[in-house]
This record gives structure tokens, C-alpha cells and sequence, in this order.
């Protein structure tokens, strides 16, 4: 390919504490052309990630500038999750390039509108090189996250003064930066940070769970967040959390089997999400009753069972069963946005749900195929 041939290739992010990772990806992007770099301005990281960058901007700019792989970079000039918005207006990049991490429904359209081909590449080491991301390396902290499958909003009583139920989540590996206000336990996971730093305690991890809920919802809490986000972090593996007219649960029930949590890994996938609007409150327009209740109750039993049956439509049909009575309560819960792009997947997938209430997480898909452009999980086993 000559130099007149080569195409533009554009990538962006925010490329502090600069690793191996980064090199790998702007490597593999150079492939395809020429390699331009938006990156992040301090304003924009604080903005989105709610923390300072380790290094200020003019350090990551001269960094990436410096590797061989990189035609040229700058600070991208706009704000927000799309701060390259005018930067890619103004050079026309053929290509924009980017990680499975790194995709969003957002970025995709506007390429598609500026007719900038969109490539999607799954994150790549360099050779015999361990794989690296910025997360791994700010902590290491191995505080998990979790993935509420079937039957949430059954933690507060607003719902289970009605009927018994149970919540089924999943404990996840932090080998991504999840979104805040994602559906994700972001909140109750930042508390559990405060309190432990980096990793949860020895000890019962139920009890750890339910100082954590303490901790995050002292007296006079005008909001109380679910316990199952507590506990859905502190206890590894798959839990039903049964609730009955109260904020702890009743019981629960655990599966560590290394079958069963790699049966779920193989069929979770995760697409993220358009960020929630301003001045939203999903709690407006509820309409909550026994029968609405008792269905998402069914519905998340069903799910557990299937599960423990590794039955894949099963397991789809109780997700979307669950996910349709949650909505029925919670009608704030998705928007026109979140329908269009669940609507793509809706062949493709046996079931699916959303993570984070009115956008700003995460399309949780169970599917026996891969999905393109989506993020893969790891369950916390111990």
C-alpha cells in the first residue's frame, strides 16, 4: 500500500498510565492506515470516570505522540462520552477503530452518519505479553461487581410486601470499568472500596454483605439501595437472594459449581447502552400490585431452575418474563432509545434484559451464538 493509498485511521480514549495494552491496540489499529488519536482531556476523565488522570494531559499527548505506531494525536476539543464528535467531523477518518470495551451504540451511529467505517477488534495482547488494562493497573483492586439476572427490584419492600421472591445475581470479575449508575452495584462496590480497599475481607460473606447494605443505607436514607447489590458483591458465584416483606433476605441460596458458572459465561454477553437522560427518576409513573409482583416472583423461580438445568431457552424465556414484569412496575425502567437497540438483538438472542434502569448501563443477552461487539464476563468463583 503507498502513502497516497494508506487510509485514515482514527481511535480515542483516555490512554493514562500508557501500557503494553495501549501499544498492542494502536498497533493493531495501524494495520488498517495511517493512525490518528483523540485523546481525553482531564475535564472530560473527571467528568465521566469522577477522578483526576494520573497523568495530566500534555504527559499522555507527548507519550502517545512518541510511539511509532501513531501518525498523530491530540486533545480531543469537545466533552462528554462523544468529545471526538467535532474532531472526527473535521478530519474524515475512513476508519474509526475500537475495543469491545471500548464500543457504544453512540460511537457506531456516528459513523454510520458520517459514512466513517466502524471495526470493533476484541482486546489483544502483544505476543507472549499478559494482557494489561489501565483498571488493572490503577489498583489492583479486586473488589467485583455483579449482574442482577432475574427478579430485581424483589430487594425492597416497596415489591415483596406483596409476594415472596427471589433475586438472582451473578458475581463478576472487575476486568472491566463498568459505567457508574449502570445497574452494575457501582454504588454499593465504591462504598465496599471505602471500607476494605482493595479486596473483600475473609470471613462469612453474607455477613459481609449485610454490613456492607448497613454501611451504604445508615438511618435516615431517603433512598435504600437493594441489598442484593451489597450481597451480590460480597458473595462469589451465583446466589438467590429470597426476600419477604423486608430489606434483607429471608434466605439464600448458592451455586459455586464450576459447571453451572461457566455454562453462564459462555452465554452472557454484554452491549452498553445510550448514558441516562438528565433529571431522570425511574421511580415516577410505578404501578405497583400483587399480581404484577407475584409475576416477577414466577418468573425469576423459573429462571433459577433453568439455570440449574442448563437449559438455554429456558433460561432466555424467564429472563424476558422477568425483565416484562419489572417493566410493568417500573415503566421508567426503558425508553425509545433502549427498545431500538434491543430490538436488534431480539433474533439473535434467547433472552435479555438491561442492567441499568434508563440507560447508562448495559443490554444483558443470553445467547447459545456470539454476539458481535459485545463484552464477555468471568464469574468470581471464590
Amino acid at each position: 500500500m503507498t502513502e497516497q493509498q494508506k487510509k485514515k485511521v482514527f481511535v480515542s480514549g483516555c490512554y493514562d498510565m500508557l501500557h503494553s495494552g495501549h501499544v498492542a491496540f494502536f498497533e493493531e489499529a495501524a494495520q488498517y492506515g495511517d493512525l490518528y488519536v483523540g485523546i481525553g482531556s482531564d475535564s472530560t476523565i473527571y467528568e465521566l470516570k469522577a477522578r483526576k488522570t494520573v497523568n495530566p494531559e500534555n504527559e499522555r499527548l507527548y507519550m502517545v505522540k512518541s510511539l511509532k505506531a501513531v501518525k498523530d494525536a491530540w486533545i480531543n476539543s469537545g466533552s462528554g462520552l462523544l468529545d471526538f464528535e467535532e474532531d472526527l467531523e473535521k478530519q474524515q477518518p475512513d476508519i474509526f477503530f475500537v475495543n469491545t470495551d471500548g464500543h457504544t451504540p453512540l460511537k457506531e451511529e456516528l459513523c454510520n452518519r458520517l459514512g466513517i467505517k466502524y471495526i470493533v477488534s476484541e482486546r489483544k495482547p502483544h505476543a507472549d505479553l499478559p494482557t494489561r488494562s489501565t483498571t488493572a493497573l490503577r489498583k489492583v483492586c479486586n473488589i467485583p461487581y455483579r449482574l442482577d439476572l432475574a427478579g430485581g427490584w424483589l430487594d425492597q419492600p416497596m415489591v415483596n410486601k406483596f409476594v415472596e421472591g427471589g433475586v438472582i445475581t451473578l458475581c463478576i470479575e472487575p476486568d472491566y470499568e463498568f459505567n457508574d449508575r449502570s445497574g452494575m452495584a457501582t454504588s454499593s462496590r465504591k462504598k465496599a472500596i471505602e471500607l476494605w480497599q482493595t479486596e473483600i475481607p475473609e470471613g462469612d460473606k453474607e455477613k459481609l454483605g449485610k454490613t456492607l447494605f448497613c454501611c451504604e443505607n445508615p438511618p435516615g436514607t431517603k433512598y435504600v439501595s437493594g441489598s442484593q447489590d451489597a450481597l451480590g458483591i460480597t458473595m462469589p458465584g451465583l446466589n438467590r437472594f429470597s426476600y419477604n416483606n423486608d430489606y434483607l433476605p429471608s434466605s439464600v441460596d448458592s451455586m459455586l459449581e464450576d459447571n453451572i458458572l461457566t455454562w453462564l459465561e459462555t452465554h452472557i454477553w454484554l452491549i452498553p447502552l445510550y448514558p441516562r437522560k438528565a433529571n431522570y427518576d425511574v421511580l415516577a409513573n410505578t404501578s405497583i400490585n400483587e399480581e404484577k409482583a407475584t409475576r416477577l416472583s414466577h418468573a425469576s423461580a423459573k429462571c433459577w431452575e433453568a439455570i440449574l438445568r442448563k437449559d438455554i431457552q429456558a433460561v432466555g424465556k424467564a429472563m424476558i418474563e422477568s425483565f416484562e414484569a419489572q417493566i410493568a412496575m417500573f415503566p421508567n425502567m426503558v425508553n425509545d432509545d433502549i427498545l431500538q437497540q434491543l430490538s436488534n438483538y431480539k433474533n439473535i438472542a434467547s433472552g435479555w434484559k438491561i442492567s441499568g434502569a434508563g440507560g447508562g448501563g448495559y443490554l444483558i443477552l443470553f445467547s447459545e451464538k456470539p454476539i458481535e461487539k459485545a463484552i464477555r464476563i468471568r464469574a468470581r468463583r471464590s
